[in-house]
């Protein structure tokens, strides 16, 4: 299945935004430009997909987090799926002397700020680590952790699979492991085999939106000064608005 081949479900659009990474103003952005869309071009239904990493790195990841929260529990038409980095907060949740160096290392004191947990007493040690995840369990509302506990790993609308970073080629879509679902580039980015569906990704930030025969990578660096891209697909057509 090929792009240009490829169909949503009749009478459904499909919409995509990219990493978000604690950029909320952005994503309130492309909430209203969805909704505007949706006035102006009516359609019988539709989806909005988030396909991951919404912390880290950013300003807003607590904001981010409370938006996203609020949209899936109250519109049924909202997915959120999970990122790498969405996984690694929620590591270091769960292990915050095992998970943290990772996460901390890739913009997990950012989030921690955004939380009012601040940083500069970090200095690398187990306890350090314990205290940091102890203050971000107290300053973490409850329905946050729910929220990144339940998010999915993917999700299938017609001929069009929508995951944070891509699949492993060769491994039948329902068997692909989470880890590469959220964390895969070379293998996936390089291979140009039909996957059966066009797989809409991002994790691997670029200038603009990468359209490819067999992806459509819609991460387009919007927490380093680039834009937070929201793509649009009816029928077999696709545009970005």
């Amino acid at each position: 299945m090929r792009l240009g081949e490829a169909k949503t479900p009749d009478g459904t659009r499909l919409y995509a935004i990219g990493d978000v990474h604690g950029c909320d103003a952005m994503l309130a952005a492309a909430h209203d430009a969805i909704a505007a869309d949706l006035a102006t071009r009516a359609v019988a239904d539709y989806r909005i997909i988030h396909i991951g990493d919404y912390v880290d790195r950013g300003p807003a990841s607590a904001g981010v987090i409370e938006r996203l929260a609020q949209l899936t529990a109250s519109d049924g038409h909202v997915i959120c799926l999970c990122g790498n980095h969405d996984a690694m907060m929620l590591d270091f949740l769960a292990d915050p002397v095992g998970g943290g160096p990772l996460w901390l290392m890739n913009g997990g004191d950012a989030t921690l700020r955004s939380y009012g947990v601040e940083t500069r007493t970090w200095h690398g040690s187990n306890r350090d680590l314990a205290d940091l995840g102890g203050r971000l369990l107290a300053a973490l509302p409850a329905h946050h952790r729910a929220f990144l506990k339940g998010l999915a790993y993917s999700v299938r609308f017609g001929d069009f699979f929508f995951c944070h970073a891509g699949i492993r080629p060769g491994v039948p879509l329902d068997a692909q492991s989470h880890e590469d679902l959220i964390w895969i580039r070379d293998e996936f980015l390089w291979d140009g085999r039909d996957f059966g569906v066009v797989v809409v990704h991002g994790h691997t930030p670029a200038p603009r939106p990468e359209v490819r025969p067999n992806r459509i990578n819609v991460d387009t660096g919007a927490v380093y000064g680039g834009t937070l891209t929201v793509l649009a697909l009816e029928g077999t057509d696709y545009r970005f608005l």
